[in-house]
């Protein structure tokens, strides 16, 4: 699956309405970024059950400051609509297969607990 470009008006529901989604915050005169692109899109194609999705930070200057993005590229996980990896900097390949890995591999009723817990605290 190619990567998609999201909106504010199409955030909430991606991440709400898939199981997996990869978000790349990016700005095309970011030289990072730029770098990142290709293993990104590499990453989409390997992974049809993931949806990888795209934010111009130019563009979509409301989205990013309500994500809070202080740096690009900044890539979020989210796991059934669970925000669960948020890190500035672009990724290698190898990191990025082992981040999905370990994505899939959440005990996700766990997360939820632990967020539960958390937020009783």
């Amino acid at each position: 699956m190619a990567t998609i470009d999201i909106t504010q008006q199409t955030f909430e529901s991606t991440i709400s309405g898939n199981d997996i989604v990869l978000v790349d915050f990016w700005a095309a005169w970011c030289g990072p970024c730029r770098m990142f692109a290709p293993t990104f899109s590499k990453a989409s194609e390997a992974h049809p059950d993931i949806v990888f999705a795209k934010v111009d930070t130019e563009a979509e200057p409301a989205l990013s400051a309500a994500a809070r993005i202080t740096s690009i590229p900044t890539l979020m996980a989210f796991r059934e609509g669970i925000l669960v990896f948020s890190q500035p900097g672009a990724m290698s390949a190898s990191g990025l297969e082992q981040l999905i890995t370990a994505i899939k591999e959440l005990d996700m009723d766990d997360v939820r607990a632990k967020m539960a817990e958390a937020q009783a605290s």
